[in-house]
C-alpha cells in the first residue's frame, strides 16, 4: 500500500486525468452542433478517450525523412506468419492472427517472460500518408510510410518578367 503522501499525489493525477478528458470530450460535444459530415471523426475522438490505455506491444513512431515516417512494433517471438497488418478508412491496425500455444517445440514451457498473446494496435493515418510496405527483422516491425504531397500544394518559384 503507498504511503499517504504518495497515495494522494496518484489520487491528484488521476483526477486531473480525469478532468482533462471530460474537459476534451466537452469541446467535441459543443462543437458537433456547428458541423456537418464530421459525426465520423467525433466519434472517433470519443472513442480515443473512452478506451483504456493499452501499452502492449511497444511502439514507436520515427520520422525518418522530411515526408517518411515508420511504425516499429517490438514483436520478439512472433514472425510474419502470425501477424496481420490491415489499413482501412485511415486506420492502420497491426493484429497478431491467433493465440500462441503453450507449448514450445521442445516441451511445455514452465515460465513465460516474453510474452507472446494476442494484441492489436491501431493507428490513425491522414488521408494523404501511404503505406510503403512492412518488414519484420529481429523481433522489431517496421511500417514504412511516406506523406505525399500533392503539386498543388508544393512550394513553386514564379519567375518574374
Amino acid at each position: 500500500m503507498l504511503e499517504a503522501p504518495y497515495r494522494a499525489s496518484l489520487e491528484t493525477l488521476l483526477t486531473k486525468e480525469v478532468n482533462m478528458t471530460n474537459k476534451a470530450l466537452s469541446i467535441f460535444n459543443q462543437l458537433r452542433p456547428l458541423s456537418v459530415g464530421f459525426d465520423d471523426m467525433f466519434d472517433h475522438f470519443e472513442s480515443m478517450f473512452d478506451v483504456p490505455t493499452i501499452n502492449y506491444p511497444p511502439y514507436n513512431l520515427v520520422k525518418t525523412g522530411d515526408n517518411k515516417f515508420n511504425i516499429e512494433v517490438a514483436l520478439a517471438g512472433f514472425n510474419k506468419k502470425d501477424i496481420s497488418i490491415t489499413s482501412e478508412n485511415g486506420m492502420l491496425t497491426i493484429e497478431s492472427k491467433n493465440e500462441v500455444d503453450k507449448k514450445d517445440k521442445n516441451g511445455e514451457v514452465i515460465h513465460k517472460g516474453i510474452s507472446q498473446r494476442y494484441f492489436k494496435r491501431s493507428f490513425t493515418i491522414a488521408d494523404d500518408v501511404e503505406i510503403k510496405g512492412a518488414e519484420l527483422k529481429d523481433g522489431l516491425l517496421k511500417v514504412s510510410m511516406e506523406k505525399i504531397i500533392p503539386d498543388a500544394k508544393k512550394l513553386k518559384t514564379i519567375d518574374i518578367k
